[in-house]
């Protein structure tokens, strides 16, 4: 397990621009994928984006095109590039380290898109 700590989100106009960052403690970093997702109100986390270990990405069809995720093996840091935001791409969003079934999370950080 490790640590996730998000920062980046706030308040942004529809059309502009964000960066989500994730930074993980511990050196297990490079070795598993990271991933984005946003928490509907209920609790459900939705896959956003994810990369792999290797570098290999994949986006829900909801953001392909506009968003983009790398990460940063040397700093331990994933990001998520957020363009052309809409309002529904509101909610909290989540990292997540070494999958959505065993690994760890990030507490969330709110993003808001106002319609």
């Amino acid at each position: 397990q490790v640590r996730l700590v998000e920062s980046g989100g706030g308040l942004v106009q529809a059309g502009g621009s964000m960066t989500l960052s994730c930074t993980a403690s511990g050196s297990i970093f490079r070795l598993y994928g990271m991933g984005w997702y946003r928490q509907s109100p209920g609790n459900q986390r939705v896959m956003v984006a994810i990369v792999t270990s290797g570098g290999d990405t994949r986006y829900a069809d909801s953001v392909k095109g506009r968003f983009t995720i790398s990460r940063d093996n040397g700093k331990s840091t994933a990001y998520l590039q957020m363009n052309s935001l809409k309002p529904e791409d509101s909610g909290v969003y989540v990292c997540n380290h070494g999958g959505p079934l065993t690994g760890s999370w990030g507490q969330g950080i709110q993003v808001t898109v106002p319609s």
